[in-house]
């Protein structure tokens, strides 16, 4: 048995979960390895849909764009009645964090260029075919006892380790960690297929009593179809790729239109999540950590911000930047939002599932009347149903100005910003990938002593000064005008608000002139800048 060189966090699951946290740690030049039993990333797609946050991670770590080039963007879903009416197209326009809300994807591929990312880092290692058969842990660290397919024993030492290796977590069994909640008695038949030439680009969802049935459209000829099983369907027999396809996919293509079938797969369906998401050095991510129905589409995004969540502190803790109570408040903000995603996505099958037809009915007439109120059918067609994190206790400091609803602990929006070189950018990529200091139209540093200035740089703040759209002096004819600069005194990176995002916001809440953003993008405090420097020593007290 070999020692490995002392690491700073091992990843146990290369899955999307645990190879976006991967690269997020890689970004922050962590030194990490990601071990995964699997030699290669499995064949089959089992998430399908990526939402708007998701996205928002990638491009901080730089791949977003190549993942879109295999992603179908802004699918619609409509709600179908048991007898053919459609209840609802839910075709979301709006972009609050930059990124169109619903997308599609085939996992393989996305997890392909994920590694291929990954494989540019010089400080993170993934190593497949390995297998965690026992851990250990102290106040010292965490030694992992590995296992390669060729036998190899060896010893991974690292001050952290994240389990993101799935329901069936050998990180969350060793921990003795438990996962609350229930197991649908309900079993549902998954099926892709490929070659597939259904004239029908949106997810439906057909809401049956006796039989509900999914579907997703999928890039490259590829679609999914999930059937809620029978008590009276012998499941074996119908899983067989020539059955399911006669009895179950044929009868909704066309005459003469038949697709062919890659996998038939039955699943229960979880609703559980574990009763903590640490133990002393150890962390749970993922589906390690919770296990939701797909109605929602949500069980990839839920891990996904998990990682965004938890990569930051790590790395702030590693670097000396915070102290290890910073680790404490992943738990805090993670849990609780998981649960709720749980028990949302939960509720979400029993509306695809009506009791019988008399619930079915008085349903329908409630969906079909509430899209009649302007407010709930933008409620509806623009998923502003869709529980979103809101941190009341944990990275954030609590609200202390006069107006009410500040969105503290929320992501915030990204709207479009003009760089001192005119370039149009989305607002992260002129934040950088630290906490950023914005101050709407007045330069933020200013406002502070220099030694509070100097504890945001030490953590790799940038202080931001967002002027108002065209506010500078104007052109004289025939010329252009001049660009925003740098402030040469304080050092602020300058940008224009020319979506006039930042500007409805002060006409909304004019005190609120300083906003503080963490690394992942949630509000970590507001205030006016005669606040920012006792704010300041606030936030250095939490970090510490």
């Amino acid at each position: 048995m070999s020692d490995n060189h002392h690491l700073d966090v091992i990843v146990v699951g290369a899955g999307p979960c645990g190879i976006t946290l991967a690269n997020l740690l890689a970004m922050w030049g962590i030194r990490a390895v990601v071990i995964d039993a699997e030699p290669d990333i499995y064949e089959h797609p089992r998430a399908v849909g990526i939402d708007d946050e998701s996205l928002r991670t990638y491009q901080t770590v730089g791949v977003v764009e190549r993942l879109l080039e295999d992603i179908t963007q802004n699918t619609p879903i409509r709600y179908y009645t048991s007898w053919g009416r459609l209840m609802a197209h839910v075709e979301p326009s709006v972009r609050p964090f930059g990124w169109p809300r619903r997308n599609n994807f085939l996992q393989p591929l996305f997890e392909a260029a994920l590694r291929e990312r990954l494989a540019a880092s010089e400080t993170v290692e993934l190593r497949l075919g390995t297998t965690l058969t026992a851990y250990e842990q102290d106040v010292d660290g965490v030694r992992a006892f590995v296992e390669d397919s060729d036998g190899t024993t060896s010893l991974l030492t690292a001050r952290y380790l994240v389990g993101t290796d799935g329901g069936r977590s050998t990180v969350r069994k060793v921990a003795g960690i438990e996962m609350v909640g229930s197991t649908a008695p309900q079993k549902w038949l998954v099926v892709d297929v490929e070659d597939d030439d259904l004239d029908a680009p949106y997810s439906a969802v057909y809401c049956d009593p006796r039989r509900p049935v999914l579907m997703v459209p999928l890039p490259y000829g590829h679609r999914r179809w999930e059937f809620k099983l029978l008590p009276e369907d012998d499941e074996v027999a119908l899983s067989e790729p020539g059955r399911v396809l006669r009895d179950l996919v044929a009868p909704r293509y066309p005459e003469g239109s038949r697709p062919r079938v890659l996998r038939s797969t039955v699943y229960w369906h979880h609703s559980r999540t574990a009763e903590r998401f640490r133990d002393r050095r150890v962390f749970l991510a993922g589906d390690a950590a919770h296990l939701q129905p797909p109605f929602f589409g949500q069980g990839m995004n839920s891990g996904i911000r998990d990682a965004t969540n938890l990569a930051w502190k790590l790395a702030y803790v590693i670097d000396g930047h915070a102290g290890d109570a910073l680790l404490d408040t992943y738990d805090a903000e993670r849990r609780e939002h998981a649960s709720t995603m749980v028990q949302f996505a939960t509720r979400m099958g029993e509306m695809y599932a009506p009791r019988n037809r008399v619930t079915e009915r008085f349903r329908d007439l409630a969906f079909r009347g509430a899209q009649r109120i302007p407010g709930a059918r933008d409620y509806i067609l623009q998923m502003k149903y869709k529980p979103m994190p809101r941190y009341r206790q944990g990275a954030v400091l609590p609200y202390v100005g006069g107006l009410p609803g500040a969105p503290v602990g929320t992501m915030f929006g990204q709207p479009d910003v003009e760089t001192a070189s005119g370039d149009r950018v989305k607002l992260d990529d002129a934040l950088g990938t630290s906490f950023a200091v914005l101050g709407l139209h007045r330069d933020p540093e200013v406002s502070l002593s220099p030694q509070a200035a100097d504890w945001w740089r030490s953590i790799g703040a940038r202080f931001v000064q967002v002027l108002a759209p065209r506010s500078g002096p104007g052109p004289e004819a025939g010329t252009r005008r001049k660009r925003p600069s740098e402030s040469a005194d304080a050092g602020s990176v300058q940008v224009e608000d020319v979506d006039g995002f930042f500007r409805d916001w002060l006409l909304r809440r004019p005190e609120d002139e300083v906003i503080v953003l963490r690394p992942d993008r949630y509000v970590a405090a507001i205030c006016s800048k005669d606040d920012l420097e006792q704010v300041t020593a606030q936030m250095r007290r939490l970090l510490e």
